[in-house]
This record gives C-alpha cells, sequence and structure tokens, in this order.
C-alpha cells in the first residue's frame, strides 16, 4: 500500500482557508504565515496534479474536484483528530474495550439506556456485550472474560452491589388447559404438563430459572424464546414480570394460579472484574447502570 503523500496538516489547511474565507483569514486562525498557508495549498495541488482552488477577484474557491475532495478530507481530518483524542485517554488509562456479561433477565430497556449515555463520553472506549443466563456471568468473572458483569451471583473472591430484584413469575397461555381448571394449582396438577425452563448458559455452576425437576420439559437459551413457547401454548414457565408485563395486561399470557410458588423474587448484582484496575470507563459504565436503576 502506498504511503499517502498530502498530510493531515494539508487538508487541514485547505479547509481553513475555505471556512475563514481566504488565505490572510486562515493564517489568523491557524496562528501562521500567509506565505505558508499559500505554500502548502500550491503544493498539495501540486501532489494532486489537479487544480482544487481557482481564484475570484481576491476570494479563493474550490473547483467542482476541489468540493469533492473537501467533503472527503473532513472525515479524514475528523478520524484523525478522534484518533489522536483516543491515544490521549490511553495514555490516561482509560480502556480500548469494556467486557459486559449481563444476565438475560437484566432489563434490556435499561441497559440500552446505560449504553446510549455511555457512548458519548466514553472517548472511544468500545463495549463488547454479552449476555448470558444465570452462572454464565460467574463463569466469565472468574475467567477473566468480564471487566463488569450483571449477575445472579457474586462468585467467591468478588466483591458485588445489590443492583435490582427481579420478579418472575409463572404464566401459561389463557387457553393451557391448567386455566381450564378453575381453582388453585398443585405440583401435582404441573406433573402432567410441559415445563419450559431457560437454560443456565454456565459451565461450573448449572440451574435452570424455575425448574421443579420436571421430566416432561423443554429446555431453551433465552428468555425471549420461553416467551415465545409459553404464549404459543407450549406449557407453562416462570418468566420475569417486566418483560412480559404488556402480555399481561393484553391478556396474551396469564397468571398460573398456583397453591404456593406462583411468583419469586431473585436479585441481580453489579460485579467488577479483576482482569484490570477497574478503569474509568469501566468505573463510569457501573456507574450508569446503577443510575438506571435507581431512576
Amino acid at each position: 500500500m502506498k504511503t499517502p503523500r498530502i498530510s493531515i496538516e494539508q487538508w487541514r489547511t485547505l479547509q481553513a482557508v475555505i471556512d475563514q474565507g481566504g488565505f490572510a483569514q486562515a493564517a489568523k486562525k491557524l496562528h501562521r504565515s500567509q506565505s505558508s498557508i499559500s505554500y502548502t495549498v500550491a503544493k498539495l495541488q501540486e501532489q494532486l496534479a489537479m487544480p482544487v482552488l481557482e481564484i475570484e477577484g481576491r476570494k479563493a474557491q474550490l473547483t467542482p474536484v476541489g468540493e469533492a475532495l473537501l467533503r472527503r478530507s473532513r472525515q479524514l481530518v475528523q478520524q484523525a483528530q478522534e484518533l489522536e483524542n483516543f491515544a490521549h485517554s490511553l495514555q490516561q488509562g482509560w480502556e480500548a474495550q469494556v467486557n459486559l456479561v449481563v444476565d438475560t433477565a437484566f432489563p434490556t430497556d435499561k441497559l440500552m439506556h446505560a449504553l446510549r449515555r455511555f457512548e458519548p463520553l466514553s472517548r472511544g472506549c468500545r463495549v463488547q456485550l454479552r449476555e448470558v443466563v444465570l452462572s454464565g456471568a460467574e463463569d466469565a468473572l472468574e475467567e477473566g472474560r468480564a471487566d463488569l458483569a450483571i449477575c445472579a451471583h457474586v462468585p467467591a473472591r468478588f466483591l458485588g452491589e445489590p443492583l435490582l430484584e427481579i420478579d418472575f413469575i409463572a404464566v401459561t397461555h389463557p387457553q393451557h388447559p391448567l386455566q381450564q381448571l378453575n381453582r388453585d394449582i398443585t405440583i401435582s396438577d404441573l406433573e402432567g404438563e410441559l415445563q419450559v425452563v431457560i437454560q443456565d448458559s454456565g459451565l461450573r455452576y448449572t440451574k435452570n430459572i424455575g425448574w421443579l425437576g420436571a421430566e416432561h420439559r423443554w429446555s431453551v437459551s433465552s428468555v425471549e424464546t420461553a416467551v415465545a413457547a409459553v404464549s404459543e401454548g407450549l406449557g407453562y414457565a416462570w418468566l420475569p414480570r417486566h418483560r412480559i408485563a404488556q402480555m399481561l395486561e393484553n391478556s396474551l399470557l396469564q397468571p398460573l394460579p398456583l397453591e404456593r410458588g406462583s411468583h419469586y423474587k431473585a436479585a441481580l448484582y453489579i460485579v467488577h472484574g479483576r482482569n484490570q484496575e477497574n478503569g474509568p470507563g469501566t468505573r463510569l459504565l457501573a456507574k450508569l447502570l446503577q443510575q438506571e436503576v435507581t431512576g
């Protein structure tokens, strides 16, 4: 690949001539002599082997080719500035990337709101988001694959802070046979029905959401799939109330009238990983996630 012959500074000088309205004004803006500005632009045109400016009276005007090149050069100069800013952020201790691992039970809207607020403050720090179920976040922390995790349990040797509680509720399709009994549902009633279980994505401490040990069960890998299965009449499941609130309101799903255990609460924690010294990007993202929860 050829080395570019025209420097970022040359493009920046051309932009200043156009934006400031002339060579003298550009010289003042860039704190350079007018002769230096003129030489830089002349050299740029020589290297391009085509005119980008034409003089009309006392004012320099872009040629059609110059207009096209100027538009592209603005992107180039902006990217160069962003690269310099990013390098400065790294020098100050900002991470190049935050590896965020989130239990799928965490409300998606709160997660996206926090990420949207993080982006303009991130100084080029990327976010690698991975969604897991139950002990999947614990695995990521212990294996050093998470800088920040939202998880159902805090692994040994890690410190976590309570973030919020998730309410899980037993539901079925309104026309499910269990809803036709018109009485409280017992464990015996459940034994003959299909249970939809959200399977743990972890490998070390596997456990499944709402599993009663039923032999007649289907295991799925996400909350979304479980919701879709139950809403199609495929059995019963314990699902996060916040994920199905609209479906409950519209009678697309119906709470299961269990004699006990119809719902339970599960805590989620925010935990910092230990593969780096909690850089400013990680700390900022954690703060924004906590703010979304506390409102």
